[in-house]
């Protein structure tokens, strides 16, 4: 006899959702979070780091407004009161998490858990006190943290997002060590708001998982807000020397109040005991699953950022997890395939399914099309023309593959492609489908047009 039918460990955002999906099927199910409910995502990544671009937003756009016919003088900001507001809705979302797992009869126990055996878990509670629990399904929920390279010189100014996350007033002159999505997206919001800004990335551009159209514009845009880009070569002989950290990229000398090291993550599952659970992990510490979250041990499930080849995203690891409980109650539930990104850079960036780059790599052929924003009303009235979308297409049926857009509001818009890439989709249903004018998603049916060379709004070459 078991003290629960599923345990999850880790209240995240792939952790809470498999505890609450457990609990509607009617599962007695029980979630253990050694830190904070919400995980990574709430507390020290998602909802925080876009409090804070929409702060910069704001402000920017302000201090831009005079092309708009707006005169807005003495715009000025207080970093304190933004990290506050930030802290504020932080606190909302976690206690609203824990309302919700409450709310569904899920028990909340506090403490850091290792695997005893396949069933059974000890937690080392806040007190010291250690509990024993059963289980006759467990999903390992617990994410994971930022890599630290050993490298690194050890000092306060040297820090991971978690730690920049903390500051209560920006650093004028800012250092980043890796040109990834989380290292340009601090990049953007820092440099939005006057901090001049430093991005150092050893591989041959920046963001490399996009095709390089969209890393173009996206490079663009950083340039033009000051932001300094250099690829193509390490950041070496890392120094912290007085008020300053400094470093050697090539044959310069760089240097920053702070550097902000944001290259990878790394899977917390070295606490966690697997061993002693006979559940395998790979090389670098991640777990193989199948498509419905299950370890080679089948009473163990595991999602999210600690899974072999998983994406790295929250809404990844809820859908993970509302497939993993379904699967631990008996259902033929499995992971969604086609999963949309988003990267909240200046401008922003959306990509769901193949990319342009991906299928060549692949040998599959495809064909794209693409709709500029500067053709587009709507975002010429918005002052938002940088960019554009792109459909990646089956050359023969034209099936849509794989999209990204580039540009005002991407991040919105991609939920559009990622329907019609998951159901499938042609091009020409695409294009049949009206869109409401003015607004930027119709860039999707005009770029679907494109396709067969009879866009309306694009001229004829």
């Amino acid at each position: 006899m078991y003290d629960f039918d599923i345990i999850v460990i880790g209240a995240g955002p792939g952790g809470y959702p498999a505890a609450i999906r457990a609990a509607q099927l009617g599962k007695k199910t029980a979630i253990i979070e050694k830190e904070a409910f919400g995980g990574t995502c709430l507390n020290w990544g998602c909802i925080p780091t876009k409090t804070l671009i929409a702060s910069a937003e704001r402000y920017h756009h302000a201090a831009h407004s005079q092309d708009f016919g707006v005169a807005a003088k003495g715009v000025a900001f207080d970093y304190a009161r933004m990290a506050a507001r930030k802290a504020e809705i932080v606190s909302k979302l976690s206690g609203g998490v824990q309302m919700l797992l409450k709310s569904n009869g899920v028990e909340l126990i506090k403490g850091a858990a290792r695997f005893e055996g396949p069933n059974r878990l000890s937690v080392v509670q806040p007190d010291g006190a250690t509990r024993w629990l059963s289980a006759a399904s467990i999903i390992i929920a617990a994410g994971s943290d930022s890599a630290m390279p050993g490298f690194l010189p050890k000092d306060k100014r040297v820090m991971d997002s978690r730690a920049f996350l903390d500051l209560t007033e920006l650093p004028k002159n800012l250092l980043i060590l890796g040109g990834g999505v989380i290292g340009c997206e601090f990049a953007c919001m820092a440099a939005a708001l006057g901090t001049k800004v430093t991005v150092v990335e050893m591989l041959e551009d920046i963001v490399v998982v996009l095709d390089r159209d969209v890393r173009r514009v996206l490079r663009k845009r950083m340039e033009a807000l000051g932001i300094a880009l250099l690829t193509g070569a390490p950041l070496s002989n890392i120094a912290v020397k007085k008020d300053k950290v400094t470093g050697t990229y090539k044959d310069q000398t760089v240097e920053g109040d702070v550097l902000l090291v944001a290259v990878g993550r790394k899977p917390n599952t070295a606490a966690l005991d697997l061993a002693r659970a006979g559940v395998k992990v790979d090389e670098r510490g991640t777990i193989p699953v199948d498509a419905q979250g299950r370890t080679n041990i089948a009473s163990i499930f595991a999602i999210g950022d600690l899974v072999t080849g998983s994406i790295q995203l929250a809404h990844a690891a809820t859908q993970q997890g509302v497939a993993a409980a379904e699967a631990a109650a008996g259902l033929k539930s499995k992971a969604e395939k086609v999963c949309p990104s988003c990267i909240f850079t200046s401008p922003e960036i959306g990509l769901a399914g193949l990319t342009e780059a991906k299928a060549q790599q692949l040998g599959i052929a495809v064909k794209t099309a693409v709709f500029p924003f500067s053709a587009l009303g709507k975002a010429m009235a918005a002052g938002e023309t940088d960019g554009f979308v792109k459909w990646v297409c089956d050359p023969v049926t034209g099936q849509a593959l794989g999209a990204q857009a580039v540009g005002c509001h991407a991040t919105e818009l991609i939920s559009e492609a990622a329907l019609a890439i998951r159901n499938e989709l042609t091009i020409d249903e695409i294009g049949n489908t009206i869109h409401c004018h003015p607004t930027l998603s119709e860039a999707w049916m005009e770029a679907a047009h494109a396709f067969h060379g009879a866009c309306i709004h694009l001229p004829k070459r």
